[in-house]
């Protein structure tokens, strides 16, 4: 699957890489002036990694409460939230974003794994009043982040941003385009989506950029992205955690599971942790000893056992040396740890949580 705008980035210059399966740019100048415009001014940056799928019927709502991990009942209208789908061994099977719209339920999931999530979704619609429409075809999104995101957000569509709640979704119309906005955060700073019909995402990407560059900010790649998330300890699915996790090894029960909604697939096996029981790994966040980042699945030791692996990794030009994520132990849970790899040691730092998205 290619990005919408993958024609306009190559005109740009842009070296294109995979993502997920989708072919995203990877940068479109150097790191460093990528990640400085992010965090001294505003980027803009490509979004469209998402599966877009609509639910709608007088049970949409009612069917999604029972199979995801999240109060969708308790969602107003234009406000989101994050949920998981998982089985029945409480293990991840799905991400999804779900936003509460006038006649329709938005739900935002993963382009690799769409056909899988769809499945999902469908498997228990038997006898509920509920029509899950596929629209990935059509759509496409955008996002702007950085400390002046927000006066851009004003300027474009007359949206005063701080009185948007996070992960609130507004309809817009940016110089002719319809739109919608969401106030979410793909790195800790102030951001916003933007999602759009996929013949008007070209015109939209430039009508923003004009305005991220006229006050100092760049396009980013997924290379400095991916270097900012990791920073602000926000996961990727399925890089961070996918089905061979239960939500509390991948620390996502603060962000995507409500422990008062009632019954889910997975629910007895969350709640059995929470109240009787512990997990034996977790995610953690990891600062390398090294500036060359280790390799997804680099294997973690501590006093010559094996103890994790490495999930993600990059350079960060903060950091210095580069930074990344993974899985440890129970017994390396602590900050401060020290574990060691082919090449080198990581500090085991603060446990991440998803600050809002999940790429």
């Amino acid at each position: 699957m290619e990005t919408p705008l993958i024609e306009v980035h190559r005109a740009a210059g842009a070296r294109i890489g995979e993502y997920s399966g989708v072919a995203l740019p990877e940068a479109f100048s150097d790191l460093e002036r990528e990640y400085g415009a992010a965090r001294e001014s505003v980027a803009l940056f490509d979004t469209s990694w998402h599966a877009v799928l609509e639910l709608t019927g007088r049970d949409r709502v009612k069917y999604l409460h029972a199979i995801s991990s999240n109060n969708i009942q308790a969602l107003e209208t234009g406000h989101g939230t994050l949920a998981l789908l998982l089985n029945p061994q409480g293990r991840i099977q799905a991400e999804i974003e779900v936003y509460a719209l006038p006649e329709k339920l938005l739900v935002l999931s993963h382009a690799s794994l769409r056909e899988q999530t769809i499945v999902l979704l469908k498997k228990y619609v038997i006898g509920s009043q509920v029509k899950i429409e596929d629209v990935t075809d059509q759509m496409g999104s955008l996002a702007i982040e950085g400390p002046r995101a927000g006066v851009i957000v004003e300027q474009a569509c007359g949206v005063k941003f701080e009185d948007v709640p996070e992960m609130a979704i507004r309809d817009v119309t940016i110089k002719g385009i319809p739109c919608q906005l969401v106030r979410r955060s793909n790195f800790g700073e102030m951001g916003a989506e933007f999602i759009a019909g996929r013949d008007c995402l070209a015109s939209l990407w430039g009508i923003l950029l004009a305005g991220v560059r006229a006050r100092g900010g760049e396009p980013i790649g997924m290379g400095a992205l991916n270097a900012l998330r990791l920073e602000a300890g926000v996961p990727w699915f399925p890089a961070d955690f996918n089905d061979a996790m239960i939500p509390h090894e991948a620390a996502l029960e603060h962000t995507h599971i409500s422990f008062n909604k009632g019954c889910y697939t997975g629910q007895e096996i969350v709640e059995r942790v929470r109240t009787r029981g512990h997990v034996n790994r977790k995610r953690v966040g990891l600062k390398f000893s090294t500036v060359a980042p280790p390799a997804p699945g680099t294997k973690l030791r501590a006093g010559g056992a094996e103890i994790g692996f490495v999930t993600s990794a990059a350079f960060s030009p903060d950091a210095k040396p580069a930074i990344g994520m993974g899985y440890v132990r129970r017994e390396q849970f602590a900050p401060g740890s020290v574990v060691e790899f082919d090449g080198g040691t990581a500090e085991v730092k603060d446990s991440p949580t998803s600050a809002v998205h999940s790429q």
